[in-house]
């Protein structure tokens, strides 16, 4: 028996309502990740304390802050994937070029080109404060957690959790002054190469080639593509990136005095201070560069804490090589803040 036409033509138009609509959702599903990633990528700018800071946002502008830090030689894109699935979750993300990275620039050129351990640690409460946010889970690896370790152990008020990609680097010049055994000598092949003015010209002239090897021998086991690196070793073309990357290996070795004004900040540090914030850290299976082992460092963290060692071969660039784990550390931290 056929159907009156009318009624067909109302099926035909709901299945076409049902349609569309389900179409609708997926285009508004990708409309907000690309949103997403196009905000990554589209650089802003901060003044803050000697710096105008470049930095990525990403997620909801109400969203819990989270901010994440880079280290040596790497940028930003370290934590691309990772911001984008703390997004999804509703955290704002916010990622900076750490001085001398990027379009991170210093305001005043008369500013000494400073890369000690303290002065970036200042630089992220700098940029907090430039765009009021009073707390924030913060994050990192390499440079970048000893920089957030920084800020957690001298400023906990600011810090809502803490995670620390190899744990605990907070270290001072007196500590430095002693020598290590040969082979970990050995892994520090570059801070010494940086104590020389040959080293210093050598990376002026071969930067790029200079962070491919190191993100080769600190990530043996990574097969990251040519696309990926040129997209960060685009930051080290900053005009003060190697003059703040030779400082700031001279400045463990006590080869440069730093700046009087962090004096009483580093003197805080010398002593080791605790962490008390909740904490998470992690450390890859592959590690190639230099890192303290997990047990060295536990009790170096009084609040709530956890560590998760990630295996399958992930090596120092841990937010880009496990992006989804270091996405879950972010949730855990802030979980045991709750």
């Amino acid at each position: 028996m056929s159907l009156p036409i009318a009624i067909i033509n109302r099926r035909l138009i709901a299945l076409f309502t049902l349609a569309a609509a389900l179409l609708g959702n997926v285009y508004s599903v990708n409309a907000q990740s690309n949103n997403m990633s196009s905000n990554f990528d589209q650089i802003k700018q901060v003044k803050a304390g000697v710096l105008d800071i470049g930095y990525a946002e990403v997620g909801p502008a109400n969203g819990k802050p989270v901010i994440l830090l880079h280290g040596w030689p790497y940028d930003i894109y370290s934590f691309k994937e990772s911001s984008l699935l703390l997004a999804a979750k509703g955290y704002r993300v916010l990622v900076p070029y750490l001085r001398g990275y990027g379009t991170t620039r210093f305001l005043d050129a008369a500013t000494p080109r400073n890369g000690q351990q303290s002065a970036l640690a200042v630089d992220v409460i700098d940029f907090m404060n430039a765009l009021k946010i009073e707390k924030a889970v913060i994050g990192g690896f390499d440079w970048g957690a000893r920089t957030a370790d920084i800020v957690a152990a001298l400023w906990p008020a600011r810090v809502v959790a803490l995670v620390s990609v190899s744990g605990y680097l907070i270290g001072s010049q007196q500590g430095n002054k002693k020598p290590l055994p040969p082979k970990a000598e050995l892994s520090w092949w570059y801070q010494f190469y940086f104590a020389t003015e040959r080293g210093k010209q050598g990376y002026e002239a071969n930067r790029r080639d200079f962070a491919k090897l190191i993100w080769q021998t600190a990530s043996p086991e990574w097969k990251f593509t040519d696309a990926a690196f040129a997209q960060s070793a685009a930051a080290f073309d900053n005009p003060d990136h190697v003059a703040i990357t030779i400082d700031n290996y001279r400045w463990r070795l006590g080869l440069t005095t730093g700046e009087a004004k962090y004096d009483e900040l580093e003197k805080k540090l010398a002593a080791g201070p605790a962490i008390t914030v909740p904490a998470v850290t992690l450390e890859g299976d592959a590690n190639g560069a230099p890192h303290p082992a997990p047990a060295d460092y536990a009790a170096r963290f009084k609040g709530k804490y956890a560590h998760h060692t990630l295996t399958g071969g992930i090596g120092h660039n841990l937010p880009q090589e496990a992006p989804k784990a270091f996405a879950e550390a972010i949730i855990e931290a802030a979980g045991f803040a709750k």
